[in-house]
């Protein structure tokens, strides 16, 4: 007999989708597979392996959203939008326009950190989300992520290479490879402050702000900024389990 778990929660992002099952309470090791080899056949073979009460989506793949209904089944499926208690207000004009991970993001962080607050999600495009003192979804920034501008700069130059990303021995390179390294952590560290730096100045000139940074290249880039206060890997997915919670 298969193990039961309330919630079933997937991440659908641009380069990978995140699988987990999950409690009311606490998600169970989260998976990561490549966005384009999510199929329905495997993740049926993913949804067998427990009794679940509901798959709980963020997506932001339209095209893999038949996917998932086919995989479910009779399952119910909750779809993260706008429309649903998010535990947040949103204070935006066009609702419907916010990405559903952006809004997994901003329940996440108010439940788990408290408000006002700021998410950086190191994805395919790197996204802030801020969140008011009055628990408001109140906007955002969206800048080009780390991966996609470094593979810009392989793809578009003769005789730049394919890049590996970690942390410089320092700023000036002594070849090819370390001098891009280095214009891309270091540089992609002072775009997130600058960023950061602006957001707050404008809309929290005097408050206290909680800042956690979630995604890919967390780790590597937020881990060496100040004004980061947490790395959360898999906060999208504790906002899809916050979700569940409030509107099951």
């Amino acid at each position: 007999m298969s193990q039961a778990a309330d919630y079933l929660l997937i991440d659908i992002s641009n380069s990978f989708t995140k699988l987990a099952f999950a409690s009311k309470t606490r998600i169970v090791r989260p998976r990561r597979m490549a966005t384009d080899k999510l199929m329905s056949a495997c993740l049926r073979q993913f949804v067998k392996r427990r009794k679940i009460e509901m798959v709980v989506v963020c997506s932001v793949v339209p095209r893999k959203n038949r996917v998932v209904r086919a995989a479910a089944g009779n399952t119910k499926v909750l779809w993260l939008n706008s429309r649903l208690n998010l535990g947040v207000g949103i204070d935006y004009p066009h609702p419907r326009s916010i990405g559903a991970d952006r809004l997994a993001n901003a329940a996440a962080v108010a439940k788990l950190y408290g408000c006002p607050s700021i998410v950086v999600d190191f994805g395919t495009a790197v996204t802030f989300d801020i969140i008011s003192k009055r628990r408001n979804y109140v906007g955002g920034v969206i800048a080009p992520g780390l991966e996609a501008m470094t593979n810009f700069l392989y793809q578009r130059t003769a005789l730049l290479p394919k890049l590996s990303l970690i942390e410089p021995r320092r700023a000036i390179g002594k070849s090819t490879i370390a001098a891009m390294r280095s214009g891309a952590v270091f540089g992609y560290r002072g775009l997130v402050r600058e960023i950061i730096t602006r957001i707050k100045a404008e809309r929290f000139p005097r408050e206290k702000v909680h800042i956690v940074a979630t995604g890919g290249y967390a780790q590597l880039i937020a881990a060496k900024l100040r004004e980061i206060d947490a790395i959360h890997p898999h906060l999208t997915l504790e906002g899809l389990r916050i979700v569940a919670n409030l509107n099951s």
